[in-house]
């Protein structure tokens, strides 16, 4: 009979950037000023390279998905986890 031979296991890819709970609380805040001013600012988001520009419109508790509308008016449904950091757009 013969023996099974392990293949080595693959890193898996972090779906998530993983960040302590002051940071979460930082950007949960941020998040809910930008929403209640409705003005544009910048977002930057986990494995995008460039900065989102738009206006907070929602915050779905649900699903921790947060909608943000770009110039275009397109809505961009960005995870809320995926958000790196926002910041004022001059």
């Amino acid at each position: 009979m013969a023996a099974k031979t392990k293949t080595p296991a693959k890193k898996k890819e972090l779906k998530h950037l993983d960040r302590d709970e002051f940071d979460l609380e930082e950007i949960a805040y941020a998040l809910t000023e930008a929403m209640n001013e409705s003005k544009y600012k910048a977002f930057s988001i986990y494995k995008k390279d460039e900065l989102l520009l738009g206006i907070v419109t929602k915050m779905d508790a649900n699903t921790k998905l947060i909608h943000i509308k770009d110039k275009y008016r397109i809505v961009h449904k960005v995870h809320f986890l995926d958000i790196l950091s926002i910041s004022d757009v001059d």
